[in-house]
């Protein structure tokens, strides 16, 4: 009996984990966290005190974050949809950087700031290990 690779699957499974984060990013992340506020040693007047835009600027900054890992989401979907399940050459290795450039990189930056979500974000690259595992194990 042959196995059936999950592998693409999985890798679906992760574009729309980043499409959520993205959405979240777009429409229900405040300016501020209180874990922003922590790794800042500060409280919201007084970053309302000396920066009193800030509040007006960073959802716009998010807006375009969160844009991106949705369109990140999409194109990781597409690609587990059609090249990583055809097994186009460049394929497991296109997979392999996104994946420790955009949730890697993002799990990472969290566990330095000491971000509230670090566990929840890192949660989230065992799935693409997982993807990879299975894509390198299915011949």
């Amino acid at each position: 009996m042959k196995i059936k690779p999950y592998s693409s699957s999985i890798l679906t499974l992760e574009g729309f984990f980043l499409m959520s984060m993205g959405m979240y990013f777009l429409f229900v992340r405040p300016p501020l966290l209180p874990e922003d506020l922590r790794y800042m040693q500060t409280t919201l007047d007084g970053v309302q005190e000396k920066l009193p835009r800030l509040a007006d600027w960073l959802p716009k900054v998010f807006w375009v974050m969160g844009s991106y890992i949705f369109t990140a989401g999409l194109l990781v979907t597409f690609i587990a949809l059609t090249s990583f399940r055809t097994r186009t050459p460049g394929t497991f290795s296109v997979v392999a950087i996104a994946g420790i450039t955009s949730i890697g990189a993002m799990s990472m930056i969290n566990f330095i700031i000491g971000s509230d979500f670090k566990w929840v974000l890192l949660s989230l690259t065992f799935p693409w290990v997982i993807t990879l595992i299975l894509y390198r194990l299915h011949k």
